[in-house]
């Protein structure tokens, strides 16, 4: 196990092209950390830059104390699984996952002995003799992990290894992956733009937004107490409601083309004037009577069928409000609803900087 330091790096293909913004992150011995953001982003390049296969333009990374800039991949103690397996066609399944203790001369009769105590940590052991072309991908994956377990790494990299995997398969190598680092407790970063497949794994969030981190932290912190407007629309399934507006001088949220949210919450925010965007979670809005207190009405869009419940997507005084609705009452696209909002449940965030703006109490 290392700890990794990374402290002011950047990274630009020209003086011009800043791609990495001066990324300060540190983690943990042990910890298993996922870097999430969208397509171009920055993150594999910056788990690049961790492996050596990036060159850092400013800062520095440092593996178990040892700052790394300068030395070759092969000497920073990491392994890395990629996205496309990167399997040789021509090998059995025991020589892929002996090939690099073989290139670096380990002895046949220890190398073969790894091979096996691996190759049974990770299920592989009745396919060692078959060749890639004839596992599943499931199978296959496993196999790139265990190439780079064989090596006893301080530090485990994964660039987006379940992409090419259908969504079931996913769900069941997350669980595999999870396990595999309680088992073996080596310092993981893993790199993936599904939300879902984060928060599933990290002990701690990285959040990467056009080469700046936008938040750190674990991942019930980052959903329930997101940094900004980006991370609170980009964590979440139904995404987060985000309404712009401002508040009136009864403290009531006015949006849209008028609509009016009664705000209980945010002590000492709701300042007349302020101009802000309120967010509240799907699961947070709820079906209500037409009178109840703090109820708006709103025409439905669409429905989301769920099995378990529905999300219902409605257009409330010209903004969007999506809920989720477990009442099993039937609507339909046009019909008439209304919503309340949970109180204790809203986030705040500035409508010019996008970051989060924190009530007092």
């Amino acid at each position: 196990m290392a700890a990794i330091s990374i402290r002011g790096v950047k990274k630009r293909y020209n003086p011009k092209a800043l791609v990495i913004h001066g990324v300060d992150v540190e983690i943990e011995k042990g910890e298993f950390v996922v870097i999430l953001g969208p397509s171009g982003c920055g993150k594999s390049t910056l788990l690049r830059m961790i492996a050596g296969l990036e060159e850092i333009s400013e800062g520095e990374i440092a593996i178990a104390g040892r700052v790394v800039n300068d030395l070759e991949p092969r000497e920073r103690g990491c392994a890395m699984v990629f996205q496309n397996y990167a399997l040789y066609p021509h090998m059995t399944v025991r020589q892929n996952i002996g090939y690099s203790l073989k290139v670096s001369g380990v002895p046949k009769a220890e190398r073969d002995m790894r091979v096996v105590n691996v190759a049974r940590i990770v299920a592989l052991e009745p396919y060692l003799d078959r060749r890639p072309a004839e596992l599943s991908g499931g199978q296959r994956q496993r196999v790139a992990m265990a190439r780079a377990m064989v090596r006893s790494p301080e530090v485990f990299l994964f660039d987006e290894p379940l992409s090419n995997l259908d969504a079931k398969l996913r769900v069941a190598m997350r669980a595999e992956i999870r396990k595999l680092h309680r088992d073996l407790g080596v310092t993981s970063v893993f790199v993936t733009h599904d939300q879902n497949e984060a928060m599933t794994l990290a002990d701690k969030l990285i959040i990467m937004n056009a080469g700046r981190v936008e938040q750190i932290g674990p991942p019930a912190e980052v959903y329930h107490r997101p940094a900004s407007r980006f991370v609170a629309d980009f964590i979440g399934s139904p995404a987060m409601n985000l309404l712009e507006g401002q508040f009136d001088d009864h403290g009531q949220f006015v949006h849209g083309t008028g609509g009016r949210l009664v705000v209980e919450q945010l002590n000492g925010v709701r300042r007349p004037g302020l101009r802000a965007v309120l967010g509240v979670r799907p699961e947070d809005v709820r079906r209500t009577e037409p009178h109840a207190p703090g109820a708006v009405s709103g025409t439905v869009d669409y429905i989301e069928e769920l099995g378990s419940a529905r999300v219902i997507h409605a257009d409330v005084a010209g903004s969007r409000l999506v809920a989720v609705d477990a009442s099993g009452v039937s609507l339909a696209p046009g019909a008439q609803v209304h919503l309340s909002v949970a109180s204790g449940v809203l986030h705040l965030f500035s409508l010019e900087s996008g970051q989060r703006i924190e009530q007092t109490h």
